[in-house]
C-alpha cells in the first residue's frame, strides 16, 4: 500500500501554475462574455493570482502572454509578483493576432513576415531575462488550408530554422516548449500538428527544447498518457497546458470533461517520476461563463485530486498482476485508486499548511471578489474581443 505520509509530502509540494489571461475576458472566437471586477492590468492579474496561491497554496507561478501582459518595466513586474507571493513562470509567445500572420509566422513564405515573427520570440527571451523566467512556450497556429497553397516541405524548413535561432538565444537554466495542436486556424494542414512532430524538432534543437503537451489539442479517442509515458521516458516532457475538451479545442476547466483521463496522465506523470519541478504543470484555460477566479481555483482543486488518485495507486500489487498477466486484477488496481475520495486527503494536506480545506468557501468568504467589484471600475478591461 502506497506510504499516506509520502502521498501528503507530494501533495504538498506540487506546483500548479496558473495563466494571466484565464483572470481576464477571455472565450470563444464567437463572443467574450466581460465580468465586472476582472484585471485591467497585469499587475492587477498577479492581484488575483495571489489569492488563488494563498488559498491553495500550491499556484505561486503566473504564465504571462506577450503582448497581452506587455509593460514598459518587466523587472517591476517580477518584483510586484514577488511582493505578492508569487514568481513569474513561462512566456508565452504570441505570434497568431497581427494581420500579417494571415498566412503563416515563422512559416511564411514572406521572408520579412517571418523576420517579424522571430523578432518576437527574441523579445519574450529578453524578457524571460528580465523576469527570471525558465520557460519560453512556443505555439504557431501557422499552416495552410488549401493543397498548394504553400510547399510544406518548405513550410517544416522554416519552422526549423526559426526553432533554431531561438534556441541559440537561450541562456543557462532557461528552456523553450514547443507546443503542438491538431487543427485550427489551418484546416489542411497545421504546421506543428502532433507530438511527433514536436518532438522531431526538439530532438534536433538539443535538451533546452522540450515538448508541452496542451490535453485539448488532440483527435477524440487520443491516448495522451500513452503520449506522456513517451515523452517523460526519453526526457522530453517539459510541461502540460492543462484544460478539457468534449469536441475539440474548448478550453474548459481541467478535469471537468473526463476526470478519468486527467487521473490516468497524472499516474503516468507518478510512474515516469515527473512531479518534479522539471515539468511544468500550466492551466491553459478560458473562463467565459464562469467566474474566473473560482474557476481557476477548482481546476487547480482538480489537478490536485487526480494527482492524489494517482499517487494512492497500489504500485507494488500493480506490478504484481501486470508480471502474472492478470489483466483484470491490474486493471482493478487502477480503478480502486480513481473510486477513492480523496477530497478529505487533500483537505488534510491544506490544514496542515495553515489553509483553510475548501478553498472555494474560503474565497467567496474573503471580500475579494466584492472587493474587486467596487475598485475596477473605469479603464479598460484585460482580454480579448469576440
Amino acid at each position: 500500500m502506497p506510504d499516506l505520509s509520502a502521498v501528503r509530502a507530494s501533495l504538498a509540494a506540487q506546483r500548479i501554475e496558473t495563466p494571466s489571461w484565464a483572470y481576464g475576458n477571455s472565450g470563444t472566437r464567437f463572443k467574450v462574455f466581460a465580468q465586472p471586477g476582472v484585471p485591467r492590468t497585469p499587475q492587477e492579474k498577479l492581484d488575483d493570482a495571489a489569492q488563488v496561491h494563498a488559498l491553495t497554496g500550491v499556484a505561486p507561478a503566473v504564465a504571462l502572454h506577450i503582448p497581452w501582459d506587455r509593460v514598459d518595466d518587466y523587472a517591476a513586474l517580477a518584483a510586484h509578483a514577488k511582493e505578492r507571493g508569487l514568481t513569474i513562470g513561462a512566456i508565452n509567445s504570441n505570434v497568431f493576432q497581427d494581420d500579417d500572420y494571415k498566412l503563416g509566422s515563422v512559416t511564411n513564405p514572406d521572408p520579412a513576415v517571418r523576420r517579424k515573427a522571430l523578432d518576437h520570440l527574441l523579445e519574450c527571451v529578453d524578457i524571460m531575462d528580465a523576469t527570471g523566467s525558465r520557460d519560453l512556450k512556443l505555439w504557431f497556429s501557422d499552416g495552410t488550408n488549401y493543397p498548394g497553397q504553400d510547399d510544406l516541405h518548405a513550410r517544416q524548413d522554416r519552422l526549423a530554422e526559426a526553432l533554431a535561432a531561438v534556441h541559440e538565444r537561450l541562456g543557462d537554466g532557461q528552456r523553450m516548449l514547443l507546443e503542438y495542436k491538431l487543427f485550427e486556424p489551418a484546416f489542411y494542414a497545421t504546421d506543428v500538428p502532433d507530438w511527433g512532430t514536436a518532438y522531431a524538432h526538439c530532438l534536433k534543437l538539443g535538451p533546452k527544447a522540450q515538448v508541452v503537451v496542451d490535453t485539448g489539442h488532440h483527435a477524440p479517442g487520443t491516448n495522451i498518457e500513452f503520449i506522456v509515458a513517451f515523452l517523460l521516458r526519453e526526457g522530453r516532457l517539459g510541461g502540460f497546458d492543462f484544460n478539457s475538451r468534449f469536441y475539440a479545442d474548448d478550453d474548459l476547466m481541467v478535469g471537468a470533461a473526463d476526470p478519468f483521463q486527467l487521473f490516468r496522465i497524472m499516474y503516468e506523470v507518478v510512474r515516469g517520476g515527473g512531479l518534479g519541478d522539471e515539468i511544468a504543470f500550466m492551466l491553459d484555460q478560458c473562463h467565459n461563463i464562469e467566474p474566473k477566479i473560482p474557476a481557476i481555483l477548482r481546476s487547480v482543486m482538480n489537478v490536485q485530486e487526480a494527482t492524489a488518485k494517482a499517487l494512492l495507486v497500489d504500485a507494488e500489487a500493480l506490478h504484481a498482476a501486470q508480471s502474472t498477466g492478470d489483466v483484470l486484477g491490474a486493471n482493478a488496481v487502477l480503478m480502486d485508486a480513481f473510486n477513492t475520495d480523496v477530497r478529505p486527503l487533500v483537505a488534510e494536506v491544506r490544514s496542515a499548511a495553515g489553509l483553510d480545506p475548501d478553498p472555494i468557501a474560503a474565497y467567496h468568504a474573503s471580500g475579494w471578489q466584492q472587493h474587486i467589484v467596487t475598485n475596477r471600475v473605469g479603464g479598460t478591461q484585460a482580454g480579448w474581443g469576440a
